[in-house]
Formats: C-alpha cells, structure tokens, sequence
C-alpha cells in the first residue's frame, strides 16, 4: 500500500504487519529523523493518527514486535519479546489459582491448549533458552500446588514415600518448615516429581512443542 511504497522510495528496510511498522537505520539520529518525517507522511499526507506513546527510537532488541524481538548479536537471532512472556506467565498463574483443589491432571488439561497455541505461535524462536526456562518454570508451579494440596507434614511424607524417596529424606523434608515454592524448586521435589512424571500427566513441552512446529514447517 501507499505506506510500503514510501518506505520502498526512501530505501528504508522496514517490517510492517497492518499498522505496526518498524524501520531499522543505521543510528539515533537518523531514526529520529525518520521518526519525524514518516510521522509527518502518514498524518499529513494520508490522514491517519500515529500513536505517539506507542512509537520510539530505540535499539531493535529493546522493542517488540508482535510478540517477538532481536537479539544484541552481530548477527540478530528472533528470541521472545519480555512483555510476551509475562503475559504467558500470567495466563499460567490465574489457571493454576483456579485449579488449587483440583486433580493435577485436569489442571494440566486446561494448561494444555494454552501452552500449543503459545508454543505454535512463537515456533519461529531462534534462541531455545527462554523456552527451556519457561518449561522449568510450569513445572516447578505445578509441583507448587502439589505441595500446598499435601497440606500437613504427614501427608507429604507419605507422598513423597510413594513417589521413591527413602525413609529418612521424605522425613525430613516433609517437615523441613520451608514455604511451598523453595519446595517446590528443592531436589526432594524434583526427584519425586521430575518432567518425565509431568509428561506421562499429559504436559507438554513449550521448547519440544515449537522445535517440532518448526522443523515441520
């Protein structure tokens, strides 16, 4: 359209996708510049409003762009925007509030669509870190409300004893005083419930779940 084809004339290299733009220069000033002068093009010359607190000059890896951002490498690699994250996080708290009481498996159902849309969407990841930590994560907030449903410390013990820990350590961390995230993220945790136990509930990956997408694309 007329915006694309300005961009085009000027020479800028740019991404637009419907009325997000972003155009990469080569310094502060020239974006500023750019920034100024585009703005003038689309208000002026096409009677549209440019959304001031939304528009910046800024380094492309401190900005988003539709959920993704760049990396500060020679060579930029496409990792998750911050604020994408959080909004996940977020989702993953209100269902596991919602779920306390609940079987973990009927949790882990309602995680589930959830995490593949997620994972289907930002399958075009380069950089498989905040993947992999956000997996961790999941994982140890179920193991959170695991806990805190195990309530006394007769209860965990007996928990603990059944998924294979020995006598004297699922004493003495059944009843180690601890709030249920240091528990939730302690060895005695992550033995009794590892990812293989959360996979065989049903949980998926978010980091196997958009490798595949992406390697099947």
């Amino acid at each position: 359209d007329d915006v694309d084809k300005e961009l085009e004339r000027r020479g800028h290299r740019f991404c637009r996708y419907a009325d997000d733009i972003q155009v990469y220069v080569r310094s502060r000033r020239a974006g500023e510049r750019v920034m100024a002068s585009l703005s003038d093009f689309l208000e002026n010359s096409l009677r549209l409003t440019v959304n001031r607190a939304k528009s910046a000059v800024d380094r492309p890896w401190s900005r988003g762009y539709l959920g993704y951002t760049l990396t500060r490498h020679k060579l930029p690699r496409l990792t998750l925007a911050k604020a994408s994250l959080q909004r996940l996080m977020q989702r993953v708290r209100e269902i596991l509030k919602r779920g306390r009481g609940h079987h973990t498996r009927r949790v882990i159902d309602e995680l589930t669509p959830v995490l593949r849309g997620w994972a289907s969407y930002f399958s075009l990841v380069d950089v498989k870190r905040p993947l992999e930590a956000l997996d961790q994560w999941v994982r140890r907030r179920l193991r959170c409300v695991i806990w805190r449903q195990w309530k006394r410390p007769g209860t965990r013990r007996r928990k603990l004893l059944a998924l294979g820990l020995d006598e004297p350590r699922a004493k003495k961390s059944a009843g180690n005083g601890r709030g249920p995230w240091w528990n939730a993220g302690a060895s005695h945790m992550n033995q009794a419930l590892p990812r293989k136990w959360f996979e065989q509930q049903g949980l998926i990956s978010v980091l196997g779940t958009a490798r595949g997408l992406s390697r099947s694309s």
